[in-house]
């Protein structure tokens, strides 16, 4: 009796185990069938893009998700749909040169580049969202020349100037970094961030107050009190 119990006992321990294993197995197979959360992007964008094609930003993210896949071609493919809706989409434009440049086809790659520089020429602003767009992708020699050329269009601007920092600041340069953020802060003072990151470089400054936004409107009322009296 006392050997049959044990039989059974085991037989019983066997059967947990096998069933274990089993569940366990069928939970990884599940969890290998489900979508990952860009499988689920690309599934929610390509259903979006079917209702309403003529969307550049959705055929953008779209190319991100294939870019981040290393499917160059298709890739392209949605950048140049993208910008076939919005010719200035810069990050598009930004994002085509990439990865034709990661596709090795470095020639188109550096006309497309010139290319889109030559069109965002026209004001500082165009430059500068260019300059943002080849940063993103890391693209960093074109993305210095278009931060020139925006300085070079628009050389007392505060933006520009805060952002070329922010370049140098992402590349560990402290000292370019201080020198074009300090100069920002010196034509807009009401600039907190900028303050802050002048502060972690260790250079003493001091936000003005609020008020003085209004200064010249008040100055104006004034001058026109006098002339009344």
């Amino acid at each position: 009796m006392k050997r049959e119990t044990q039989f059974i006992g085991l037989m019983f321990l066997i059967c947990t185990l096998v069933f274990t294993s089993c569940e366990s197995g069928k939970t990884k197979s599940l969890k290998e069938l489900a979508p990952t959360p860009a499988e689920q992007e690309k599934a929610a964008l390509l259903k979006q893009l079917d209702r309403k094609f003529e969307d550049p930003e959705g055929h953008y993210k779209l190319g991100k998700l294939y870019q981040a896949d290393g499917l160059w071609s298709q890739a392209e493919h949605e950048y140049t749909i993208a910008l076939s809706f919005d010719p200035v989409h810069r990050q598009a434009q930004a994002a085509r040169v990439k990865v034709l440049q990661d596709s090795g086809d470095k020639a188109t790659s550096e006309f497309s580049a010139e290319f889109y520089m030559n069109q965002a020429s026209i004001n500082a602003e165009s430059s500068l969202r260019l300059a943002m767009a080849f940063q993103k992708e890391m693209l960093d020699e074109y993305a210095m020349a278009c931060y020139r050329r925006a300085l070079r269009l628009a050389p007392n601007s505060a933006k520009i100037h805060r952002q070329m920092g922010y370049y140098y600041l992402s590349k560990g340069d402290r000292d370019r970094a201080q020198d074009y953020l300090s100069r920002s802060f010196q034509l807009d003072p009401h600039q907190p961030e900028v303050a802050g990151e002048l502060g972690r470089l260790g250079v003493p400054v001091r936000i003005p107050r609020k008020t003085r936004t209004s200064t010249k409107k008040l100055d104006k009322i004034v001058e026109q009190s006098d002339k009344t009296n």
